[in-house]
Parts: structure tokens; C-alpha cells; sequence
């Protein structure tokens, strides 16, 4: 059976860059986009969750955890960093471990090494 993975992550078109010159947001989503096709490649079907910084985050990414169950759920840097997003990054990690509790949940270091982190844990 394919294993399924969900990847929850910042809408690239809502992140301020200024500290990263060097990333736009189409830089950033067309390495998103390479890694989900990878990962599709690699026999696993995958789900994309990108969310904002606002109110909608929660339910985002509740709908997507509601409308199926995932072998592994990869959470990208942008959650995780800067510091001002420690709050969105507990709530969704909360909404995973509530609603896909038999999940792997693995996490990203940059938009390019998704694959590797899903491969981590499960297999296609």
C-alpha cells in the first residue's frame, strides 16, 4: 500500500524575506514543488498543507488531518523559525499529534531536503 505523507508549511508569498535576500517566494515554492514531485517519484502520494500566519492556519491544517490519514507528516523550517512563530508551530504540532496520532512526524532544515526527512521514517 502507498504510504501517504502530508506536508504542512508557510505559504511562500507570506514570508518576509529581508533577512534572506538571496530566497523569493517563487525560489522558495519552486523547491517545494521539486521536493513534493521527488517524493511522488520516490512511490509516495503527497498531500501539500501551506498555510498562512493567520487565524485560517489552525483550521488548514485541521482539514487537512480530517480529510485523511497520513504515515508521516513533514513540518517545514519556516514553522519552526523565527522565534515569533513558536506559538503557530505548537498549535500544529498539537493539531498533528491530536488528529494523527500514529503518524511519523518529521521535520525539514530548508525547502530542499523534504524528501530526505520523510525517507527518515517511512518508506515508499
Amino acid at each position: 500500500m502507498t504510504k501517504r505523507v502530508l506536508a504542512i508549511g508557510i505559504e511562500p508569498g507570506s514570508v518576509d524575506y529581508s533577512a534572506f535576500p538571496q530566497l523569493t517566494p517563487e525560489l522558495v515554492r519552486n523547491y517545494i514543488e521539486a521536493q513534493l514531485l521527488r517524493l511522488r517519484g520516490l512511490g509516495f502520494e503527497v498531500t501539500s498543507c501551506l498555510i498562512d500566519f493567520d487565524a485560517t492556519a489552525e483550521a488548514a491544517v485541521t482539514a487537512a488531518l480530517r480529510d485523511e490519514s497520513f504515515d508521516c507528516i513533514v513540518i517545514g523550517a519556516g514553522l519552526r523559525e523565527p522565534r515569533e512563530r513558536l506559538l503557530l508551530f505548537e498549535k500544529v504540532l498539537n493539531l498533528v499529534h491530536q488528529l494523527a496520532p500514529k503518524a511519523a512526524i518529521c521535520f525539514n532544515t530548508t525547502p530542499a531536503d523534504t524528501a530526505e526527512a520523510v525517507q527518515r521514517w517511512i518508506s515508499p
